[in-house]
């Protein structure tokens, strides 16, 4: 013992004694950190959540006080507001919380979606924790999307008494389908994937409209990189998709096939409406007549596109969220306009639609479902078709 002792080695009990002190102090380093932990937070609760009266208080300045300003903070006036806060009551199975009502949750929902706002300037104005935004605005936006089976009616074909020239020649037609596309942040190894023709991540969404403006169906999550076509085979091939009756068609552009039920214009014609706008040169063929009146109906879900993304600043910019509920943010957009394009009318309760069917219509047990078009391929009968009726258009055209 003298021996080691003198030769200056550590015996094993110093050794063991300095690793105990050592985990003792890592112990309390670690109790130091966690009691600073506790108290941020707790200086940030106190800071951001208010009592009740504070938070009613600032709901009424934004929403109650004037339809100006619940306009410009929520992009719809105080009576719409009130009837879909009590629709989400109703029938989108939605409730009030403990300290957050349901038109707290629809006020922060639709100010995040007018505006692409972060979730740190949010919480900010309405004296809200960043958690408590987060969940509120992932709540409200899948009870907007319990309202689909109510906002997203079934089309109705064009018949002889249309009286919009739009729409007249096309007889049968119900409505428009396009794809328009809408920026989305990605990871780094998906951006190829999403990246469409400009160079940027989007999302190509699908959407088909009826003359009314009304949104009947949208697929959305498919890459920037998809083509329409492509989508268009996807939505048919799909069990829920889009069920188009062997007698109805739809109106596409030219990045469609003109096949059964998506009639297209002629190619090499001129088309788009900036090309008739100087009315020089007026139509000189039936091909020409029916790109003509082709593009001023079709044109109706230009005007929804555009429609959607004025009001709903989301749709213009990369928002802040993954692509998954991106997705149901697109979904629920498209919910809140067909609400507003229908200007909440009274009986919008009484023909309520549910997988296709209206409610409170008598079922007729030998009416059998019509046959539908499940795929995409050129015929010479629907060739035919397009053509008898460019001929008829330049017949009326003179």
């Amino acid at each position: 013992m003298d021996s080691n002792s003198s030769s200056g080695r550590p015996r094993a009990k110093d050794l063991v004694m300095n690793h105990i002190h050592i985990c003792l102090r890592f112990i309390e380093l670690l109790e130091h950190m966690f009691r600073i932990m506790a108290s941020r937070r707790r200086r940030v609760e106190r800071t951001y959540e208010l009592g009740y009266d504070k938070h009613r208080q600032i709901i009424h300045n934004l929403v109650y006080k004037s339809d100006e300003t619940c306009y410009k903070m929520l992009r719809m006036k105080r009576k719409p507001f009130k009837k879909l806060r009590d629709m989400l009551y109703e029938h989108g199975k939605f409730r009030d919380k403990r300290c957050v009502l349901v038109d707290e949750h629809l006020a922060i929902t639709l100010h995040i979606l007018g505006h692409n706002i972060r979730n740190r300037v949010i919480s900010t104005w309405f004296q809200r924790s960043g958690d408590t935004v987060s969940k509120v605005f992932r709540r409200t936006i899948r009870a907007l999307i319990r309202l689909q089976s109510m906002l997203l009616k079934h089309p109705m074909p064009i018949g002889l008494e249309e009286t919009d020239l739009r729409w007249s020649y096309f007889q049968g037609c119900l409505g428009a389908i396009d794809g328009t596309h809408i920026p989305i942040i990605v990871r780094n190894n998906q951006k190829a994937r999403f990246r469409c023709r400009k160079g940027f991540p989007t999302m190509n969404v699908m959407c088909a409209c009826t003359p009314s403006k009304l949104i009947t169906y949208i697929l959305p999550g498919w890459e920037g990189s998809a083509a329409d076509g492509r989508i268009l085979r996807d939505v048919l091939s799909r069990r829920n998709g889009l069920k188009v009756p062997n007698d109805n068609y739809y109106l596409v552009d030219a990045g469609y096939s003109n096949c059964q039920g998506f009639l297209a214009p002629f190619r090499g014609q001129r088309y788009h409406l900036s090309e008739w706008a100087s009315g020089k040169r007026p139509a000189q063929t039936p091909e020409e007549v029916f790109n003509l009146r082709h593009a001023k109906a079709r044109n109706i879900i230009e005007t929804c596109f555009g429609a959607l993304k004025q009001r709903w600043v989301v749709l213009r910019s990369p928002c802040f969220y993954d692509v998954k509920m991106t997705t149901l943010i697109i979904i629920a957009c498209v919910v809140l306009h067909n609400y507003l394009t229908m200007e909440v009318p009274d009986d919008l309760l009484d023909n309520v639609v549910v997988e296709g069917q209206e409610l409170g219509a008598e079922d007729d047990a030998s009416n059998e479902p019509p046959e539908v078009i499940s795929q995409v391929g050129q015929t010479d009968a629907w060739t035919a078709f397009r053509n008898n009726l460019a001929i008829d258009m330049w017949d009326s055209y003179h």
